[in-house]
């Protein structure tokens, strides 16, 4: 097999032997001479890799001259960097590679005997193991030189570390260093040439053939080599001239090591700087824990002074009455609609309290059923179930409101004195832009498909959509899969299905003030009770702004709930919160969603105003934001177009829940509340429309909202009437507390009749559960006539009031304002004081003890605490108790 003109394989492997083979062939002295002496060396190694084939080693030249090449490497490498031991070398080679490129004995111009070229042996244990002897007879080639004349140089042969094979006289001459270099050389040339006249000398030498193919001198005439003196100086100008050779002919391996030892420095720089930032945040943690911790602290002392303000008074009435016994409180069982049923017929025939059910301990928190229905004048029908009977009465002061608009609608032209409507919530002043764009061509489109029964989650191609809608808009860090979207019409829809699929039989958390719907979602339709978190207006150590939903208010409800056997399954959160306009910060969420896996409750976000945050200075965070959430099978988020969109004739929702059990459970009740194809088709179009709904519509959107909402803000202050200032949403929180005399919800809806009265339709505190009445919503994404035209008629109404009012004092002048009314007119702060009782006729010992009871269950301290420890322990709060005492 010719190996000749076969290309070099870089992929071949030597073995040890085969190395050994090729080392003692060019370890050869005339090996070397010969290839120190020409420029092309290839025909060397061809005849080197015939040698190999001979002994049964398939090499070619190319591959024998890079396998000399890489050792060679590898030895500089090794000899350069000092990386062996001290014990000795870790290269197996290295000592025969050493022996040939430093320890070989120069050429030398003196008497050149015949033994000057003796073939060397390669010495070692590794080539005695395989007793190789390189001879001259072991290169049989069949080539013959003729003798020629060779002119020798008195110089050293250049051997260079990096490069075995010296330059030519033409490549040595061409070297030149700078103008300066060149001028001392020179002259130090020419003094050298005055010292000795002998410059070279030419000595012709016959060469001969050796068996082995390489040219060899003849030793036969080396009686006519003379003795060749060098020239002084010579030594120096040749270190001279090899030192800038070294300077010129870089190594590339120190290019390589020096962006190593950068690159290693750069990561350790960083190494250093992730250090410095992980030490940083170890002590932002450490700081936040002991922030915390004094913050339980504070919450532990504002609770014991609680309890002991709850037992002076106790003994104030106990005192003043001179009785030691004590009324208990009732705690009722989970009411039915049955029992609901009775309870509300029991009232229509006048023989049940409307206050009844108002002082049990759990009504606080649970759907409180006279407050939305009208048992005046109720009749059980027999046609009806019990369920259906409840409904039937179902009416509260929205329903009310909103079927008194529809029979008289304010019109400019037609009605100008009928009902303008500041209670559904409605974004009205976009209908132009949303008309236009709906009615474009693409929005027309009817192909078999779209009237057929679909996916009962919605079209693949909404879904789809949908997902990319939500991952752009909620920021979510990965996109969402379309595999986990539901399609149904409209979030009441959602609220009725997750409650069926999620909580029967249980109960929902939801804090309160809430949007009412979800009350005829959940309760009504989907027979779920409803657990509320009641929140005020207060500002306490607690609460740094009004109606502020905290966890521990969280822990409480739930630790109520499950006292009075009723077991929670979901928690519900508004983000942005109707009617309040709060929005959630991201920390808020996280406890939130924290508090709900610690008790394994389904959390449903409610996130339909996500787009309607109109001003640059609030952030809204959705929960598909967060990098990681803490229980992902147990969220779930809603989102729809009725209000972003100022669509709300168009019944569209959609649920995103990787929890694909609750998925499919969602998707079996789309039956009832599928979305029908056209309408699906319509909504993908104009979701996918990310251009027109950035540059077009949030921005007008957003600044109609802003414009509308100062108008009406602006208005509310020139009235004098406090309120929570938000931008999210379409509505204000107002405070009308000072327009009430005895501050009781009855009196709230008689005020609210009276808007009604005066064409102008509200929304009351009690229609959203609120705990405090005197509390209204009032929106204003309206036209700006309608809304000069409504503020107006409001206007007249408190003028009126207030008129009345301050007759009622002059009439009664004893009786001083109640202390929870607001006093300021800042559109965030509240100077809302808590009204607690201050004298026996304020209160009652049943009330206290029912305070007593709810204190003592959210805490152990009294199991903690005996009074003897106490008074060691805490003596000045022990004193403040018993002046407390001592001035009943």
């Amino acid at each position: 097999m010719d190996f000749r003109g076969k290309k070099y394989e870089r992929g071949s492997n030597w073995s040890d032997p085969e190395v050994v083979e090729l080392l003692q062939l060019w370890a050869d002295e005339s090996v070397q001479i010969e290839l120190e002496s020409c420029l092309r060396n290839q025909h060397v190694f061809n005849r080197i890799a015939e040698v190999l084939r001979e002994k049964g080693i398939h090499r070619t030249g190319d591959q024998c001259r890079e396998k000399i090449k890489k050792m060679k490497l590898e030895y500089r490498r090794i000899k350069d960097n000092s990386k062996a031991p001290r014990g000795g070398r870790t290269w197996k080679f290295y000592e025969v590679m050493d022996r040939v490129l430093t320890s070989r004995p120069a050429l030398a111009y003196g008497s050149l005997s015949s033994s000057m070229m003796a073939q060397q042996v390669l010495q070692g244990s590794m080539v005695e193991s395989y007793h190789h002897q390189f001879t001259s007879s072991a290169l049989p080639f069949g080539h013959s030189q003729h003798p020629e004349l060779m002119e020798i140089k008195c110089e050293e042969v250049n051997s260079d570390d990096h490069s075995l094979t010296p330059e030519p006289p033409q490549a040595m001459s061409y070297q030149q260093g700078s103008p300066e270099e060149q001028e001392m050389e020179r002259a130090f040339l020419e003094r050298a040439q005055n010292d000795s006249p002998i410059s070279r000398v030419e000595i012709p030498i016959e060469t001969n053939v050796s068996p082995s193919g390489f040219s060899e001198p003849n030793m036969a005439n080396s009686s006519r080599i003379q003795n060749v003196v060098p020239r002084p100086g010579f030594s120096a100008l040749h270190r001279l001239r090899k030192k800038r050779k070294g300077q010129r002919m870089r190594d590339p391996l120190d290019d390589l090591l020096l962006k190593t030892l950068t690159s290693q420095r750069a990561m350790e720089e960083r190494f250093l700087q992730m250090e410095e930032r992980r030490f940083q945040r170890d002590l932002d943690v450490e700081e936040r824990r002991m922030q915390l911790e004094q913050r339980r602290f504070e919450l532990e002392r504002e609770h014991e002074f609680r309890m002991f303000n709850v037992f002076a008074q106790m003994l104030s009435i106990l005192k003043q009455s001179h009785s030691s016994s004590s009324s208990s409180v009732a705690m009722p069982r989970s009411l039915d609609f049955s029992q609901a049923l009775s309870e509300m017929e029991g009232m229509g025939g006048g023989g049940g309290n409307l206050q009844e059910m108002r002082f049990r301990p759990l009504t606080k928190r649970r759907v409180d059923m006279h407050g939305f229905c009208n048992p005046n004048g109720f009749q059980r029908s027999p046609y009806l179930s019990a369920r259906g009977n409840f409904a039937n009465m179902f009416q509260g002061s929205t329903e009310e409101g909103y079927k008194a608009y529809h029979a008289d609608k304010y019109d400019e032209d037609k009605n100008p004195n009928g009902i303008i409507n500041f209670g559904t919530s409605e974004n009205k002043l976009c209908f132009d832009l949303m008309s236009k764009r709906l009615t474009q061509t693409d929005m027309d489109l009817m192909e078999p498909s779209l009237l057929q029964y679909p996916d009962w989650k919605g079209h693949l191609f909404l879904r789809e959509e949908v997902a990319r809608f939500l991952t752009y808009y909620c920021k979510a860090p990965a996109p969402l899969k379309a595999e986990n979207v539901i399609v149904l019409n409209g979030c009441g829809s959602l609220f009725s299905a997750l409650a069926t699929v999620l909580c029967d039989p249980g109960a929902v958390l939801i804090a309160t003030p809430f949007y009412g719907g979800i009350t005829q979602s959940i309760f009504l339709y989907g027979n779920v009770k409803l657990v509320y978190v009641c929140l005020d207006s207060k500002i306490t150590g607690t609460n740094t702004r009004p109606f502020q939903l905290t966890v521990e208010k969280l822990e409480k409800a739930l630790q109520d709930a499950q006292a009075e056997g009723v077991t929670v399954r979901a928690l519900i959160l508004l983000n942005p919160q109707n009617p309040l306009g709060d929005i959630y910060s991201l920390s808020e969420l996280r406890d939130y969603l924290e508090f709900a896996k610690r008790h394994e409750l389904h959390v449903i976000v409610d996130e339909i105003y996500m787009l309607s945050v109109f001003d640059e200075s609030a952030t809204f965070h959705s929960v598909l934001s967060m990098d990681r959430l803490p229980d992902p099978q147990r969220t779930h988020v809603m989102w729809g177009i009725t209000k972003d969109f100022a669509v709300s004739g168009i019944r569209f929702g959609t649920l995103y829940t990787e929890n694909q059990d609750v998925a499919n459970a969602v998707a079996s009740l789309c039956y009832f509340h599928g979305v029908c194809g056209p309408i699906q088709h319509k909504v993908a179009q104009l979701l996918k429309d990310r251009d027109w709904i950035n540059q077009v519509y949030l921005r007008a959107n957003h600044a109609r909202l802003k414009a509308a909402h100062t108008y009406v803000t602006d208005e509310l202050k020139t009235l004098g009437v406090p309120f929570l200032n938000r931008n999210a949403g379409f509505f204000v929180w107002i405070d009308f507390r000072k327009y009430l005399k005895t501050g009781t919800f009855e009196e709230e809806l008689l005020l609210w009749k009276r808007f009604l009265d005066n064409k102008v339709l509200l929304s009351c505190g009690k229609a959203f559960e609120c705990s405090e009445p005197g509390w209204f919503r009032i929106i204003f994404a309206d036209k700006t006539h309608r809304l000069q035209l409504g503020m107006q008629r409001i206007r007249k109404v408190l003028e009126e009031r207030e008129q009345e009012i301050l007759a009622e004092e002059k009439e009664q002048p004893c009786q001083s304002d109640q202390d929870g009314k607001a006093d300021s007119t800042d559109e965030v702060i509240f100077v809302s004081r808590h009204q607690e009782p201050t004298c026996a006729s304020n209160s009652n010992l049943g009330d206290l003890i029912g305070l007593l009871q709810q204190q003592m269950r959210s805490s152990d301290w009294l199991q903690k605490n005996t009074a003897e420890q106490f008074a060691q322990e805490k003596p000045e709060i022990y004193d403040v108790f018993s002046k407390l005492v001592g001035k009943q």
